[in-house]
């Protein structure tokens, strides 16, 4: 329960801090406990009315825009929306038929219980709201959640979220010296939910030398920009430098934690191992429609200077693929038998090759199982 409820947390927190980032943004976490409304054909209007507004408006795509306004319209005329008198229900339909047109998995469509705030203008956050920022990112551990020195030399960071990378600057530099005498690495991305793409600028400078590196670049429908980022020539904590990575992916592995397992794929720094991830490239904001609706509109979208496109739609495929469960222990079997070719002190291979033994009796129960 703690875990899910961090990950909750840490993506609400992402989309807050994205908002101070690049747009005006609301945080609109859809809660399935949430209790229902019941609305009526003048809500149905407005919302949808207010839907296309924004779509023609911000999103990355404008001709894209233009073909969902008319699905939904075609719809609005051929009275599918009609007999929808739940809200949640209505915002599902509404995300189900967009999604249908711009295959985007970012763009969705909001319902809250709590009335909405009205926002206003775009604006700095306060003071005051900083620091409750500050606070809640400490209490989440800058959604840090295991670092560990594994049997066998391996380093294990496993983190749920791609916060402040001014703010979780020292505990990033904290997990990257507690295993940086580890003979590799593994950094578990399967319940990552992305966030901060300057956070995977910041935690993939730790895996490259002081050389800035090209990651990626964004594409913003505001003004026509794009927007570079690359690896931090200064870092505070320990560089990991020529030794293997391994990245772990999953269904659930989506957006910012896409960006830095396709970076580091295409950089040949590190193994994918797992699921392909889940197809989310186009970064966005939160917009209020009216008091209990509101929508995530995508209005930027990455672009590798490698590959020149992203990862939205097909998601990242993991250059080994097995099943999310099985991936924590291909890695580490991957990992210490190459270590065994390295290690000179015979006491050390000894017990290498008896972690080996038990990673590989227990992957074939994890198998047996599937």
């Amino acid at each position: 329960m703690l875990k899910s409820t961090i990950v909750r947390v840490a993506l609400t927190v992402c989309a807050i801090i994205i908002a101070t980032m690049q747009v005006h943004t609301i945080d609109f976490a859809q809660q399935p406990e949430q209790q229902d409304l019941t609305i009526d054909a003048a809500t149905r209007t407005q919302v949808i009315d207010g839907i296309i507004k924004r779509l023609n408006d911000s999103y990355v795509f404008p001709e894209t825009a233009k073909k969902m306004e008319q699905a939904i319209r075609e719809r609005v005329s051929k009275k599918e929306y009609d007999q929808i008198t739940s809200a949640k229900a209505f915002a599902m339909k509404l995300t189900t038929d967009l999604q249908d047109v711009s295959h985007d998995k970012h763009l969705r469509v909001r319902y809250s219980y709590n009335p909405v705030p009205d926002l206003g203008q775009r604006r700095e956050p306060t003071a005051e709201e900083r620091e409750q920022q500050k606070r809640d990112l400490t209490w989440m551990n800058h959604a840090f959640t295991k670092v560990e020195r594994l049997e066998g030399n391996i380093g294990y960071i496993d983190f749920r979220g791609f916060l402040d990378p001014d703010l979780g600057a020292d505990t990033v530099a904290a997990a990257m010296n507690f295993i940086n005498g580890t003979d590799a690495l593994i950094i578990d991305m399967r319940y990552n939910g992305g966030g901060s793409p300057a956070m995977v600028a910041f935690v993939c400078s730790y895996l490259f030398g002081p050389d800035p590196v090209h990651l990626n670049d964004l594409y913003w429908r505001e003004g026509n920009r794009t927007e570079e980022f690359w690896t931090r020539k200064e870092i505070p904590g320990k560089r990991y430098l020529n030794k293997d990575v391994y990245v772990l992916t999953s269904k659930r592995t989506f957006s910012g934690a896409e960006e830095f397992t396709y970076n580091l794929k295409n950089l040949k720094r590190a193994t994918i191992i797992g699921e392909t991830t889940g197809g989310g490239a186009h970064p966005g904001g939160g917009f209020r429609i009216n008091e209990h609706f509101g929508m995530f509109v995508p209005t930027g979208r990455a672009i590798s200077p490698i590959t020149k496109t992203n990862w939205e739609g097909t998601g990242v495929t993991p250059d080994i693929d097995v099943p999310a469960d099985q991936a924590l222990h291909v890695a580490r079997l991957m990992a210490l038998k190459k270590s065994l070719t390295t290690l000179q002190n015979p006491d050390f291979k000894g017990m290498v090759q008896d972690e080996i033994q038990k990673l590989e009796k227990e992957l074939a129960a994890l198998k047996a199982k599937s």
